[in-house]
Formats: C-alpha cells, structure tokens, sequence
C-alpha cells in the first residue's frame, strides 16, 4: 500500500468530538496499511479570532507578523490531533510548515510553494508515524513563516500529495462531494460523481467554495487524484477529481456565483498600440486580480475597456488608476459595485451555441439584466445584479437539471 495524504478543514476540527471523528478517518486508511499524512486547518473560527485580536493592536500589521501570528492556529490542532491518535495507540507526530520545511517565496499573505523537502516526513512514516502537517504554511529561504492565504491548507495537502507521490489526496469537508450548484441556495442539488480538473478549476474560480483553485492547479499538474469527502460520513464516496473528461460529450456539471463584484469601466483610453498593455501591466504591479475583461471601440481614436475586481480590491484600484490617469490618457472612470458572476461550467459548452442561448433566455424570462458576459470552452459567465444572483442560480439550475429549491 502507498501514502495517502487526508485533509481535515476547520469546520471538520473545530471541537474535540468533531476531531474524535477524524482520527477515525485516519485509523481507518493507517489499517488499511497505508502511510497517512494529515493536513489540517486551525479550529472552526480560531483564524478570524486572531485576526480580530490583530485589530486590536493595528490597523496596519506588519506583514510578516500578520503571518506568524494566523499560522499559529493550525498549530495547535496538529498538536491536539496528534495527542488524540497517540492516546489511542497510534504513533503521530505533529509538523508545522517550516518543519518540514515546505520552502515559499516571501510573498506574504499570498505565498506560492517553490519546493518540499520530504526527508522529514519520510522518517516519520517509515518509522510507524501518523505525520499530521499544519496546514496553509511554510517558510521563505530566510527563514520567515508565510502563509499561502484562505483556503490555503487544500493548497498544503494537494502539493504534499505531489511531492511525496501519494496514491490520492481526500479533501473532507463538511457536505459529501461537489455538488450542481450550492445546497444553501437550492435544495435538490444533484451530487457529481466525477469532474474533471479544468471543470473543478472553473467552478473554483467561479464561486464555489469546496476546493481552494491553487490546490487543483496542483493536481491537475501532477495529476492527483483529489477526493471531496465528507468528515461526518464513514463511508464517503465523495467526489473524484481527475483527468477523466470525455470532449465530445455535452455534460453542464455546475451552476455556480461569486458575489462582491464591482465593475470599472476605463472610458476613451487612447486607440493605440501598447496602452492596453500599459494599463493591465500597471494592476498587475500593484497585485490587482483582474477577472472578466471587455473591449469596445469609440468611432474615432479612443476605445473603452471595462472588467472585474474584487469588491474588496475596488478602493485600491481606483486609487491606482486616479493616480495614473494622465499618464495612461484616460478620459473618466466609472465603477458599479454589487453584483455577482453567475456562470454554467461543463466541458463541451463552447461546441453547442444553444446552451448560452437557453442561459441568456432564462435570465430573460426572470427579467434579469446582464451586465457582462465572458466565455471559455467550459463555461459561460455573466455579470448581474447581487440582489438577483440567487434567483438567477435557482433559474438556471431548474434549466438545465430540472431541479428547483
């Protein structure tokens, strides 16, 4: 039998009972005869806390402290899982990411795995050892703990999976897989059995919340399989992540919607070679996120370009973009903020004009507007009103599954 990595969010460890069932997970695979490595997350609402305590000292935190102080949560529950599994006679051993160590730039807040030195970990298994890893850490090549952002601990576990070659990696969660849209929204959602990387990646980016998008770059890189399992289920099947697509079939896996989107608009930027590149590389260097793009052109010598952000980024990019404003030639700057990107993935999608049309036709009927509209080979999305994203979720998920909430 081989390694197999398991990874534990907060929600999954927030309480002694709820960290009694991990360790039946784990012992479950350890007596399978597999080598089990587990990541785990800090304890239900522990980062929050300390975020909020960070607010009681500052309002601008160092950086590199904001970092070593978030990490910490993780921390302890690798300590107090570890003690569990020890009481129940079973060698564990907990390790934080610089430990290990699991070697990141200095980007703090946001930091990107550059290696994993895996000679720790390696001792701990072959020598009998549960290795449980804190997740959503390492540590630069100076010596500075970083942490790669939320949801980073899917980060942690796929990429260990990786390194060490492991056979799979299971993500348990608090729901049983992937689902056709979010539960909380509609009710008779279908369970996916097994979606591809780019289809999960899409959904990722898309607004649902199973899966951090960096830790299936990862996989479908190194081309690990992930599980989406639930913690309070014994037996989950979950869902599989893999390579497995078939791209002649039409196949809608997902309605999805990421809500605080703001919209801005560049009006009259100069119709001339290299201003595009000029304004995107200018976001770019001050780490603006840029999502949905659009372009149109004026009748004369200027052209408009229009795309998403964060609503969380809207103050700083308008900031960036005022104080380049004569050197980029813009004439005025709009924004609108409140709205929500709902989007369709499936492979196949881009090969039948009809499924954007029975899209469009639905947001119609429930006289929804569109704001935007971006399309790839497996989804389409558009941009509509906060307020109305619910409903259009609901509408289009009846369209295309027939389900209502």
């Amino acid at each position: 039998m081989g390694i197999i990595v398991q990874k534990f969010g907060g929600s999954s460890v927030s309480s002694i009972e709820k960290l009694e069932l991990v360790t039946e997970h784990i012992i479950r695979e350890k007596n399978k005869g597999n080598k089990i490595v587990v990541v785990v997350s800090a304890q239900g609402k522990t980062t929050d806390k300390l975020i909020s305590e960070e607010s009681e000292i500052t309002q601008n935190p160092s950086r590199r402290e904001h970092d070593v102080l978030v990490s910490t949560g993780e921390q302890i529950t690798t300590s107090k899982l570890a003690m569990l599994l020890i009481e129940k006679q079973h060698p564990a051993v907990s390790l934080a990411g610089w430990q290990i160590p699991i070697i990141t730039n200095s980007e703090y807040s946001n930091s990107r795995i550059r290696y994993i030195h895996n000679e720790t970990i390696q001792e701990y298994l072959n020598s009998g050892n549960i290795v449980i890893v804190a997740g959503f850490q390492g540590v630069d090549e100076n010596g500075n703990i970083t942490t790669f952002g939320r949801g980073g601990s899917d980060t942690t576990a796929v990429a260990l999976a990786a390194s060490l070659e492991a056979e799979r990696c299971d993500i348990y969660t608090d729901v049983d897989g992937v689902y056709t849209s979010d539960p909380r929204i509609i009710n008779d959602v279908e369970k996916i059995k097994s979606i591809s990387y780019d289809e999960m990646l899409e959904m990722s980016s898309m607004g649902a919340k199973v899966l951090h998008n960096r830790c299936v770059e990862i996989g479908k890189k190194y081309n690990v399989p992930i599980y989406v399992k639930s913690t309070f289920e014994k037996e989950s099947l979950g869902t599989l992540v893999n390579n497995s697509s078939n791209l002649e079939d039409l196949v809608i896996n997902g309605v999805t919607k990421d809500d605080y989107i703001s919209r801005i608009t560049i009006v009259g930027l100069e119709n001339k070679i290299g201003k595009t590149y000029e304004l995107f590389k200018i976001l770019s260097k001050n780490l603006i996120n840029i999502d949905i793009i659009s372009q149109s052109f004026g009748e004369h010598i200027t052209k408009d370009i229009a795309f998403t952000v964060k609503m969380n980024d809207l103050n700083k990019t308008l900031n960036v973009l005022n104080e380049n404003k004569s050197i980029l030639g813009i004439e005025e700057i709009l924004h609108s903020e409140n709205l929500s990107k709902v989007s369709i993935i499936g492979v196949g999608i881009a090969n039948k004009p009809g499924v954007a049309a029975d899209m469009f036709e639905t947001l119609y009927e429930n006289n929804i507007n569109m704001h935007m509209i971006t399309t790839s080979e497996i989804k389409i999305s558009v941009l509509v009103n906060s307020k109305e994203s619910d409903l259009a979720v609901k509408a289009i998920h009846k369209k295309f599954f027939g389900k209502t909430s």
